[in-house]
């Protein structure tokens, strides 16, 4: 009976604390119609209704989100290819790259977006439109942890990230870099929304590429933004941290840059 007291005291607190508040944006919004500074510019105050905020004093962002596209948004200009692949990764991501590298988009859901430098058309992760080892700029960001899951209407598959991971790789081109991103930490399902991996599970995935960079996103603020070179026991250590991987496949042998190559 306590517990239900509790929960009940909890949720009166913060609807009276929402009250209150909603109350004080009430008083600001009088006070600002009633500023001279406020009549003749031609902008009439309205009220916001369910929109109105009160005591927003600091900017909230979701880390994961914001910080592995700027890890991969920096690899992609570090590298500075011809031309970038990207499959199902963020909007954000691929608008922005798409202003200092042409960028061709690629989704099951294809959105309807039209900027320079940027193209958009449908594809499957499971079965990709382009010939083996053609492709030699490529991502797919915080997307194959949902494959086989049913979240975005595809068919439940325990082994699609695997598929899609096997994909990803099997269109690289040697010498090509793979950006991927995912979640790290204690490893499970949580169905239906993702997969959570072990650090040496998402290498299993790319059996034949080689890992030349990665950075983690940690639980905690306090611990840091982007780590760079983070060790693989601190991202395995988090409840749900992004892991950033930059993977590249080995050039052919005989081929320029490979074994034997001039």
């Amino acid at each position: 009976m306590s517990g239900l007291f509790q929960s009940a005291a909890g949720r009166l607190g913060a609807f009276l604390a929402r009250r209150r508040a909603r109350a004080a944006v009430a008083r600001q919004f009088a006070a600002f119609c009633a500023m001279p500074g406020h009549a003749g510019r031609g902008l009439p105050a309205q009220w916001a209704g369910a929109g109105v905020r009160s005591g927003e004093t600091e900017q909230g962002f979701d880390r994961h989100y914001v910080l592995h596209t700027a890890w991969a948004a920096r690899q992609v200009a570090r590298l500075a290819p011809a031309r970038h692949v990207d499959i199902a990764s963020s909007l954000y991501f691929v608008a922005q790259v798409s202003a200092f590298v042409p960028v061709d988009f690629y989704d099951y859901r294809p959105p309807d977006l039209a900027l320079p430098g940027l193209g958009c058309a449908r594809a499957d992760l499971a079965a990709l439109p382009f010939p083996d080892a053609s492709v030699p700029s490529l991502s797919c960001l915080h997307v194959i942890e949902h494959v086989g899951l049913g979240r975005y209407g595809d068919a439940l598959d325990p082994d699609g990230d695997r598929r899609a991971a096997a994909e990803l790789a099997r269109v690289l081109a040697p010498g090509g870099t793979l950006l991927v991103a995912v979640p790290v930490g204690r490893a499970r399902v949580e169905f239906n929304l993702h997969r959570v991996y072990a650090c040496a599970q998402v290498l299993a995935l790319f059996p034949g590429l080689a890992l030349e960079q990665f950075a983690l996103v940690p639980d905690d603020p306090k611990d840091g933004g982007l780590l760079p070179g983070a060790p693989f026991a601190q991202a395995d250590a988090q409840q749900y941290g992004c892991g950033c991987f930059c993977f590249v496949k080995p050039a052919a042998p005989g081929s320029p840059g490979g074994e034997g190559g001039s």
